[in-house]
């Protein structure tokens, strides 16, 4: 009977690998959310140039526009930086930045150097927007339609291969 009990660890062993191996396999740009098909949520937020200038999701209303999450402390959104002033020298779109608990200097600061690729930059300092929208971290990126109603979610860098699947997805 005693002999049994050895095996106790090596199954618990089994067990925990398999579910380390399952998280491992799913991909993080196809995280599912339950917001897809459903408004923006409804807020009052600073913007990122003037602290005293409040933003609300009526600011973005009666077109389509892209939504991007991002920070300083994200290297992956520097990364993504040079397609978004791609797109927006483009001009199909307008861009909307959600600075995402961030320093408000920094983000001032990291706009200046890299170019300012947005239309105007939500505050959001304490994330709570982000929590509302159920973002996992930055950078994410949402496709919203003229009705401000989510279409698509993309989580991670926005690249080229990315923009294109975005562009199809306005003449839709």
């Amino acid at each position: 009977m005693k002999r049994g009990l050895l095996f106790i660890p090596l199954g618990l062993f089994i067990i925990l690998g398999f579910f380390l191996w399952k998280g491992l396999s799913i991909d993080p740009t196809k995280l599912p959310s339950a917001l897809l098909g459903k408004p923006f949520p409804s807020f009052k937020v600073e913007t990122l140039r003037n602290a005293n200038k409040i933003a609300t999701n009526k600011d973005f209303m009666g077109q389509p526009v892209l939504i991007n999450v991002w920070a300083t402390w994200c290297p992956s959104c520097r990364q993504e930086h040079v397609q978004l002033l791609k797109i927006a020298q483009e001009n199909k779109i307008p861009i909307i930045g959600l600075n995402y608990k961030d320093n408000r200097e920094a983000a001032l600061n990291w706009l200046q150097q890299l170019g300012d690729p947005y239309q105007f930059n939500i505050y959001d300092e304490d994330g709570m927007l982000g929590l509302d929208l159920g973002v996992y971290g930055a950078p994410e990126t949402y496709l919203l339609d003229k009705n401000g109603v989510i279409k698509y979610r993309h989580v991670g860098v926005i690249t080229d291969e990315v923009w294109q699947k975005l562009k199809g997805m306005l003449n839709e």
